[in-house]
């Protein structure tokens, strides 16, 4: 038998993650030998169970037995069965970082070449003692890595188009990103999406489009002085850099997501000016909501995060844990499809291997 690819890690026990992992398998319907899914067995036969009682004409159609599932081994003290499913805790947040490292463990010693992972809670990793703005962040620690980037990928099921967003900065407050920015960060932001374009996605000669920070780009000054004072002398020097790349800025941020819109949902009345080869191939914001608010608008439950600049593949869905809605059987597994399928794509990719 082949060696699994993909590890899934279930996220926080008491959120939705298990659930959409289960949902998502069973509609995928995957040969199970490619996936090692991390977590309890007992957590996940519960969430089966429960779902099976309250959607019995939908409940997902997936026999655990035939599944590779890996419990971590968790210190004494941590006793699983506290866990109720929509309670965030310390215990869920040291399970579910638990799960993570495992998964990790799993691509640096070669067993799996990706990693999906399901939500976790922040606050449940603090209290549980791990201090950490998010799995990213985990995940470049463990991997050895300072340069990586959340890119968020989605394709419209209008028109086919894929939109790609990168983030300059994260998980920052927003008086911190202009002290943030310098054209040390984008330099390497821009070279690392250069390069995932290429390696990832097939991409040899990408059009990207680089935001502006201030309104109207600083309009000359007039509204902020970051583009004048340095930002276009940047943008210049990239373009002598990477002359394979088409590189479009700095666009003003209000009208930087306006052909990403019509390329999107398409444009019945005026097909011929507004075509998705108008649209770029990757839209470069410089901080959290620039990105991601026109992103989560166009495709909320299909937008997935893939972590570029790890040895491996790392996706996951655009959503959170979702404790109001945990232990209902209503969580909506489209956005964990959508992660497991482009882990799939990019494992394909990476390794120059089919995925079957």
């Amino acid at each position: 038998m082949s060696r699994p690819r993909l590890a899934i890690a279930i996220g926080d026990p008491a959120g939705i993650g298990p659930e959409v992992v289960l949902k998502a398998l069973a509609k995928l319907d995957h040969d199970p030998e490619h996936f090692i899914l991390i977590g309890h067995r007992s957590i996940l036969d519960e969430t089966a169970l429960r779902l099976s009682l309250s959607e019995p004409d939908s409940k997902p159609d997936l026999d655990l037995a035939a599944w590779t599932i890996v419990e971590p081994g968790l210190n004494s003290s941590i006793d699983i069965s506290a866990i109720q499913s929509g309670n965030e805790s310390a215990i869920g947040g040291a399970v579910s970082f638990a799960y993570l490292n495992r998964a990790i463990d799993f691509c640096l010693d070669g067993t799996c070449r990706g990693i999906v992972t399901a939500p976790i809670s922040k606050t449940a990793w603090k209290a549980a003692g791990h201090d950490y703005p998010g799995q990213t962040e985990r995940l470049a620690e463990r991997a050895n890595i300072n340069r990586f980037g959340m890119m968020f990928v989605a394709k419209s099921p209008h028109t086919g188009w894929s939109l790609r967003t990168l983030l300059a900065t994260t998980h920052i407050p927003l008086a911190s990103v202009p002290t943030t920015l310098t054209p040390e960060l984008l330099d390497w932001k821009l070279d690392l999406a250069i390069q995932t374009l290429r390696d990832q996605f097939g991409l040899d000669r990408p059009r990207i489009a680089i935001s502006g920070l201030n309104p109207h780009s600083g309009e000359n000054g007039q509204l902020g002085r970051d583009e004048t004072d340095w930002m276009n002398t940047w943008l210049d020097n990239a373009r002598a850099k990477y002359p394979q790349a088409g590189l479009i800025g700095l666009v003003p941020p209000d009208t930087l997501w306006v052909k990403p819109g019509h390329a999107w949902y398409g444009d019945r009345q005026n097909a011929a000016k507004h075509t998705s080869n108008q649209a770029h191939d990757l839209y470069l914001a410089l901080y959290h909501d620039q990105g991601l608010i026109p992103t989560k608008l166009l495709a909320f439950d299909l937008a997935v995060n893939t972590t570029i600049g790890l040895p491996f593949v790392r996706t996951s869905p655009d959503h959170g844990t979702a404790f109001d809605i945990a232990g209902r059987g209503i969580a909506d597994p489209t956005s964990m499809i959508a992660a497991i399928n482009l882990a799939i794509d990019l494992t394909r990719n990476y390794s120059n291997q089919p995925f079957s």
